[in-house]
């Protein structure tokens, strides 16, 4: 079997994946008219939070990841810390290019592009959280987009692993530097506890079952039998997320439609900026498709529950900062999916590596 191939490859695409356009779309729908009619939903699934982390979204998160780690074992762990290119790819990106070419859109939509629209003053906070949103690489979903193009999922692991520890370190300066802003608190206990539910538990539930199982019934039926009766959970997943994610901000796209549209334009061009930067330099470096992809993927999308608590802890619940990180939130997946879909359709670039 070629290093890029599992057994994921080989059933092919599901009903769920095959029309994911048309769910994605309808769970939008349901998830605006619910937090438009039914508030009363989200407002009891809002109470369901700890340390700025939705525990029925982290639930939701953790049924995505969970079949991804099952493929995960320490050896291929082992076998992808020993080629270094995938995660230069992932870092630099990350921290030496993204940050920056975020708030340059950003400055440009926001302050240029949008200046007859937009107070300057409310541009500043709309900038600002854009900001917050570069600085904070993806660390749960990314295991979803990579489940999704196929990736490698120990070298995802490893990858996010690095960055979760980065951003201990990187993130406050990075965020001080380009708001000019001293007193950037990290709410570290947002940090922890993603770091703990999205990557620990998953990877540990997902490694101790593999042991089981392989040691019971054999690695044949752990395969092909026990692995395939996830196949649709993390899309299943993965739309549950969404309507929960569209009924908390429901009210807000129809209150503010003009305003989300303008923070959404340069968060939009600078995921899809970020992708082919770090999927063109895999591309050129010849690093196999089930790592550039992943490595590209994690770039793109974003630590949205950090941004969001960071932009309300120095903003405040109200402001235009935290609406922007919120925007970050509901373009994420619709646009994440449209790469995916690019990725699958340009896998064959990699075919030769």
């Amino acid at each position: 079997m070629a290093e890029n191939e599992t057994c994921q490859d080989r059933r092919g695409i599901g009903f769920f994946e095959k029309y994911l356009s048309v769910w994605v779309i309808l769970c939008i729908v349901v998830g605006v008219a619910i937090g438009r009619y039914a508030a009363v939903i989200p407002n009891f699934l809002s109470k369901l939070e700890y340390a700025n982390v939705s525990i029925p979204v982290a639930i939701l998160i953790w049924l995505m990841i969970y079949p991804m780690m099952l493929k995960v074992d320490f050896a291929s762990i082992l076998n992808a810390t020993k080629k270094p290119k995938g995660l230069t790819v992932t870092v630099v990106t990350n921290w030496l290019i993204k940050p920056f070419t975020m708030y340059a859109i950003a400055f440009f939509f926001l302050k240029v592009v949008f200046k007859n629209f937009i107070p300057d003053g409310l541009a500043t906070e709309y900038l600002a959280g854009a900001v917050l949103l570069g600085a904070a690489p993806c660390t749960a979903m990314v295991f979803v987009w990579s489940y999704l193009c196929r990736g490698n999922a120990a070298y995802t692991l490893v990858q996010v692993a690095v960055n979760d520890i980065i951003i201990l370190f990187a993130f406050t300066p990075i965020v001080a530097l380009l708001l000019g802003i001293s007193n950037v608190r990290v709410p570290y206990s947002t940090l922890f506890l993603s770091v703990v539910l999205f990557v620990v538990i998953p990877f540990a539930a997902g490694y101790l079952s593999r042991l089981f199982i392989v040691k019971k019934k054999g690695l044949d039926y752990f395969e092909n039998v026990f692995i395939k009766k996830f196949n649709n959970i993390t899309i299943i997943g993965l739309l549950l997320t969404l309507v929960i994610i569209f009924a908390f901000q429901g009210k807000i796209i129809l209150q503010n439609p003009l305003h989300i549209l303008m923070i959404a334009a340069p968060l939009i061009i600078q995921t899809f900026f970020i992708f082919f930067i770090a999927y063109g330099w895999a591309r050129l470096w010849k690093i196999s498709f089930s790592v550039s992809a992943p490595a590209a993927m994690i770039g793109a999308s974003n630590f949205f529950e950090l941004a969001v608590a960071v932009a309300i802890s120095l903003f405040g619940l109200q402001s235009g900062a935290t609406l922007a990180t919120v925007v970050g939130v509901l373009v994420e997946v619709p646009v994440m999916l449209t790469l995916v879909k690019i990725a699958t359709s340009t896998r064959h670039w990699f075919a030769k590596i």
